[in-house]
């Protein structure tokens, strides 16, 4: 029989001549040349499986025009692709939202699809936000031929741009919530009407005036059923389609058989309708999923948070004059002035101006942070009360900002390892219970029960998994969200579940334990001139430095010195006050004052010796300063029962100097990478389970050989992409915050699973009794779902935000005090 539907799009094939292609050995027709035309590549690549999977049509592909092409192939072009692309190992990472998605035999065909063109080395879709990831070898193919290859099958790719997505996310807020309230007014009306027939409230009630009730019952049901179960009918389909059976199902068989059973009755006559049951259910799962989707939408998973924190534009300073420039046009050396109150579009260095910068977005610290030349500052945060000069260090999709937001997307794609198991058993549970409901039904029937498809419906309504599949994901957005919010990033999806049972912390010591950079610790006169004057003398010198050293001299007053040399290697010399000035190493300075310097306390740290002439006026001792919390840090994770280790390859000397400062007993120094690795294989062979902390690309081969590997802000690019969670705000006690909401993540998913499976083996038996009806199945189940969100959602409770107003009421206590 001829086909009057495109086998494609399902648009009417009315064409003259018919356009027709011959497909698994029948002429299939098609409404025009591009659907024949994506037929035909879909057919070429052997990827005619999506024809059997799909269950909605695909959309009707359109042509590209010469402006469209053009505007491809501008993409191709480095700077088009500063605010989207990012170099990674195998290539390139785009980061682009696909228009055409109907149902997942299309994500199926994209990557399939993709996977068979040169230079793509991954490709995945989110079909959740319609966000893929790309990464491509540019050496084989350009981006634009890969957009061209994507519009070959009939879908559409742009560069993803958070505000797009933020209002795409806000529709589907905006359609789940008005699905609600036509399921909850159909639910309040229907239940008006069963509740008095029920309970019989009203007697003596004519037969005529019942068949009001119900005709006004199914006017009711109706647009419930048509709209507000829409989704579950949709997904179902789908999961029978793809043979992957999820909770949807019973759901919909549910939801369908009690409507068509009640409309049939309705219609013909008969004793019992289920609309109150329909409508109820619907309604309090909707309800569950509603409140999932806010948790969701909250965590900042889907680039609504942090997105929406990436400016657009960005203030470019042209000689004297400014002018307004697209953010992603910015490039590497270029000036940008950052106005009170906008937002920074930029990593970069301070030139001119100081300022407080709120960082909460990136870092957590809910206290803003006073910056001022020199500092960096980056994308995302917010300046407070004056104008800025900044140097462009990194911009676009290089930037920290942009980083964060690649991670999330990242760990919103992958599942733990427990989230898998309970997708695996939820869908064991619903091909079972599907058996067990039928094997019910059958058996009431032939005992000739009246109520036997009432029972049925229980058993399918009350056992429904949601409670199960449910009881993991909403935990770990929660558990996410409030690890972010406190400065601790998950980079892998089963860290939270690898966290919560660590018992051993491995410690790097530079960088991660310590600032990583050198500080004046210690100062000794031995002249007339006060500390503070040879402060500001030996910073008059260092100023003209770039060495490291240098840096501990900043934020001193630098005294007024003149002609002013470099020694490489040994010090710094000037005049001041027409007398010879110098400061630097011992050996330096003796050789230029002529005699030994005074008696002095032996130091740990580097010395620095300060001389005006002949004279001997100061010795500085400079040392890299163990971080404030560190100490407490440690105290904390012990207090948990949690073992500390500190693994250096510095001197075993001030390595056991700085264990001991922090509390940590077990101290090894002088190891080299390899060393490093063989302690912790030794300490997991021993049954530990270890976290590394480390922030040096020496730190890579032992972070690797850890259960959990964390690397802090200030670390190494690569050791940031290779570890499992990053301190964004390279505050220790974060360690310790993350400790604590994992294994809180661990325990309430237990909670969940024992709840939602301890709820189905008391459930079934009691629905398959009779005991209980359709309406109230549907209430238990909604309710068990409701339980285990409500009780996910706990974990993000007390967030950072509490945290930071306590904070900042300390802060002005202490000042009030003072």
């Amino acid at each position: 029989m001829t086909q009057t539907a495109c086998f494609h799009c399902g648009d009417p094939a009315t064409g003259d001549p018919p356009i027709t292609l011959e497909v698994d050995g029948t002429a299939r027709r098609f409404c025009c040349q591009g659907c024949k035309a994506v037929c035909e590549t879909i057919r070429g690549q052997g990827l005619t499986g999506f024809y059997r999977h799909r269950t909605e049509p695909a959309v009707t592909p359109k042509s590209l025009t010469a402006a469209e092409r053009e505007r491809m192939l501008e993409l191709d072009h480095a700077l088009a692709q500063k605010a989207f692309v990012a170099p990674v190992r195998a290539g390139l990472e785009a980061r682009l939202l696909i228009g055409g998605i109907t149902c997942a035999a299309c994500i199926w065909l994209l990557e399939h699809h993709l996977a068979a063109q040169p230079g793509v080395v991954a490709f995945s879709v989110n079909h959740s936000t319609q966000r893929a990831r790309l990464v491509w070898s540019p050496e084989q193919a350009n981006l634009s031929e890969l957009l061209m290859a994507i519009h070959e099958v009939g879908y559409t790719a742009r560069p993803y741009q958070p505000g797009q997505a933020e209002q795409h996310l806000q529709a589907e807020r905006r359609s789940a919530l008005i699905r609600l309230c036509v399921a909850g007014l159909g639910a309040m009306q229907s239940m008006m009407l069963a509740v008095p027939l029920y309970f019989q409230f009203i007697d003596n009630l004519s037969t005529d005036f019942i068949e009001i009730f119900r005709w006004f019952s199914l006017l009711t049901a109706t647009p419930v059923v048509l709209y507000s179960a829409r989704p579950f009918f949709n997904n179902a389909a789908r999961d029978i389609a793809t043979r992957h059976l999820t909770m949807d199902v019973p759901v919909a068989l549910a939801i369908g058989l009690a409507y068509i059973a009640s409309a049939w009755v309705t219609f013909t006559g008969g004793d019992d309708v289920y609309f109150e049951s329909v409508c109820m259910f619907t309604f309090f799962l909707s309800l569950g999923r509603y409140i999932e989707m806010q948790a969701r939408y909250r965590a900042g998973l889907t680039g609504g948070a942090l997105g929406g924190a990436e400016p657009t534009i960005a203030t470019l300073i042209e000689g004297t004059t400014t002018r307004i420039v697209a953010a992603h046009e910015i490039t590497v050396g270029q000036q940008v002035r950052i106005k009170p109150g906008a937002t920074v579009p930029i990593d970069g260095v301070i030139l001119n101006g100081r300022s407080t910068l709120d960082e909460a977005a990136l870092t957590g610290e809910y206290l803003p942070a006073t910056r001022g030349p020199g500092d960096r500052v980056h994308a995302g945060s917010i300046n407070g009360e004056h104008p800025l000069t900044v140097e462009v260090v990194r911009a676009g999709a290089q930037t920290r900002l942009a980083t964060i937001l690649r991670i999330l997307d990242r760990v919103q794609a992958e599942k733990a390892p427990v989230a898998r198991m309970a997708d695996r058993v939820a869908g064991v549970l619903v091909s079972r219970l599907l058996v067990v409901a039928s094997l019910v039904w059958l058996g009431w029937w032939l005992a000739g029960a009246d109520n036997a498809f009432d029972i049925l419906l229980s058993v399918l309504v009350v056992t429904c998994p949601c409670a199960l599949s449910l009881a993991t994901p909403t935990a770990v957005t929660s558990a996410t969200m409030r690890l972010r919010n406190l400065g601790f990033l998950p980079t892998r999806g089963d860290t939270l579940e690898a966290l919560s049972t660590i018992d051993t912390v491995v410690f790097d010591k530079t960088g991660t334990l310590t600032r990583g950079e050198l500080t004046l610790v210690d100062i000794e006169c031995f002249s007339d001139q006060s500390a503070d004057q040879c402060r500001a003398l030996a910073a008059g010198l260092e100023q003209f430095s770039e060495h490291p050293i240098a840096r501990a001299f900043q934020t001193c007053t630098a005294a007024p010195v003149s002609g002013v040399n470099n020694h490489l290697g040994q010090g710094l010399s000037g005049l001041w006050n027409g007398e010879a000035l110098l400061v630097g190493h011992r050996t330096f300075a003796e050789s230029r004052v002529g005699r030994p310097p005074p008696h002095h306390n032996p130091a740990g740290g580097i010395e620095l010796w300060l001389a005006a002439g002949s004279r001997w006026l100061a010795r500085f001792v400079l040392d890299d300063s163990v971080r404030e919390d560190a100490r407490a840090m440690v105290a904390a994770l012990r207090d948990r029962g949690i073992r500390t280790l500190l693994l250096s390859g510095d001197h075993s000397v001030h390595v056991r100097q700085v264990a001991s400062q922090v509390g940590i007993d077990e101290a090894i120094g002088e190891a080299t990478p390899e060393q490093k690795l063989d302690v912790l294989k030794r300490l997991t062979a021993d049954g530990a389970r270890v976290m590394m902390v480390g922030d040096g690309l020496n730190d890579l081969p032992s972070m690797a050989g850890a259960g959990v590997s964390v690397a802090m802000e200030s670390a190494a690019d690569l050791t940031r992409l290779r570890a499992d969670a990053v301190l964004l705000n390279g505050q220790l006690r974060s360690l310790v915050n993350a400790v604590d909401v994992s294994q809180s993540t661990r325990r309430i998913i237990r909670q969940n699973i024992t709840w939602a499976i301890g709820y189905n083996v008391c459930a079934l038996p009691l629905a398959a009794a009779g005991w209980v009806p359709p309406w109230l199945a549907a209430i238990g189940m909604s309710l068990s779902s409701l339980l285990v969100v409500l009780n996910a959602l706990r974990l993000s409770r007390a967030g950072p935000a509490a945290a930071g107003k306590r904070q900042r009421k300390t802060v002005m206590d202490a000042g009030i005090s003072r």
